[in-house]
């Protein structure tokens, strides 16, 4: 099972930042979380709260334990560049990229199986979802339903009255076709050939 985790637009230069996934990729849960708190890169302290966030996922939705985790993958990709300028001599100036990156944490199980998954309130109770079908039907309601029925009726009404420009026939197209097209052909003068 594969639990996710993401962050985008991290004002931190990709290559900065995979310079810490590389270190942590493959890793125990638990062992990159103590990699990475005594880590001195700047990314570190981001990518750790990335991944307790990973852990709590997997926690509440799955109900699997941490020693149980690994970072299956950990993707760092480049986001939208913040352009600056940069002042030079003489009235110049220079751009600057201020890069940003998004990273995308995956979880893995050491061993398989050991999560479950929660079910929603309604699915545990056995409760049908209430979609417009299964509502009990009131006087309203059914005023309402029998509305939306006679608009159908007269859209369709409608449709079958609108006649088109031309045939069914590709011969009729075609004719129609070439009228409209006559007019752009006219010219006479050409600064340059074609």
């Amino acid at each position: 099972m594969e639990i996710k985790a993401t962050l985008n637009n991290l004002r931190i230069s990709p290559r900065k930042a995979r310079q810490v996934a590389v270190l942590v990729k493959g890793m125990k849960a638990e062992q990159a979380k103590n990699q990475l708190t005594f880590l001195v890169k700047k990314p570190a302290p981001i990518i750790l709260k990335l991944l307790n966030s990973a852990i709590a996922n997997a926690k509440h939705n799955f109900s699997i334990n941490q020693e149980n985790l690994y970072i299956k993958s950990l993707l760092v990709d480049g986001g939208p560049s913040l352009k600056r300028w940069l002042p030079r001599a003489m009235g110049r100036a220079t751009p600057i990229l201020k890069r940003t990156s998004s990273i995308k944490l995956v979880l893995g199980e050491i061993k398989e199986g050991s999560g479950k998954i929660k079910k929603t309130r309604k699915e545990k109770e056995g409760e049908p979802k209430e979609t417009a079908r299964n509502l009990p039907e009131s006087g309203i309601e059914k005023s309402v339903v029998e509305r939306e029925e006679k608009m159908g009726e007269e859209y369709k009404e409608k449709k079958s009255l609108i006649q088109k420009p031309h045939d069914s026939s590709s011969k009729s197209k075609n004719k129609n076709f070439t009228r409209q097209a006559a007019g752009n052909l006219k010219k006479v003068f050409r600064r340059k050939s074609i």
